[in-house]
């Protein structure tokens, strides 16, 4: 019986990293997006709100999935020097420490997050909402991580992926900005816009 192995060459570590890695900056972006959508209920009428919230919800779980395979993979690479502790604690990596410091610090706002969505129910909406603020942290974070972690700019559409998950990001929060400061009808006159 032939067993199966991992090859001797481990650059296929790498690759799974940095897939991951692209791939959870999609994610990330989508779940921002999809959050904004569900908040300000911009989608398409045909879209119901609860779609967007729940597909919010999945792609927020898969991409803790993954965002495991991602950690995994950086800390079993023998090329880099990743320790466990850098994955939870930010700048500790010897290894790229601002890059890989910036990712550890969109994991640990990106677990606030989570935790705090699990445990909603308990904690209340005032407290959930305060901590779920984090997120637009965790974006920026993440983002500045592929950027300097990556040295994969130089392809076209690796390019392509960063900056277009960066354009969509800063339209919704454009159109997050926009839902906030809109002008909220009043049923008394004099009273327009005092329910900010």
């Amino acid at each position: 019986m032939a067993s199966v192995a991992a090859p001797a060459n481990p650059q296929w570590l790498w690759f799974l990293s940095r897939g991951s890695g692209l791939v959870l900056l999609v994610l990330f972006t989508a779940v921002v997006v999809l959050g904004v959508a569900t908040r300000t209920g911009w989608a398409p009428r045909w879209w119901p709100r609860f779609v967007a919230a729940e597909l919010h919800r999945a792609l927020s779980l898969f991409a803790v999935a993954l965002l495991g395979l991602h950690v995994v993979t950086a800390i079993a690479d023998p090329y880099v020097s990743i320790g466990w502790a850098a994955t939870v604690i930010p700048f500790l990596s010897p290894y790229r420490t601002l890059a890989v410091g910036l990712g550890t610090l969109a994991v640990d706002l990106g677990a606030a997050v989570l935790v705090t969505s699990v445990a909603r129910n308990r904690l209340g909406f005032r407290a959930w909402r305060a901590v779920h603020w984090l997120a637009y942290l965790a974006w920026p974070a993440a983002f500045l991580h592929v950027l300097r972690a990556g040295g994969d700019l130089h392809a076209g559409w690796v390019a392509a992926i960063i900056w277009g998950s960066a354009a969509a990001t800063a339209a919704a929060l454009a159109a997050r900005l926009a839902w906030r400061c809109r002008p909220v009808p009043s049923s008394r006159p004099g009273l327009r816009g005092a329910g900010r």
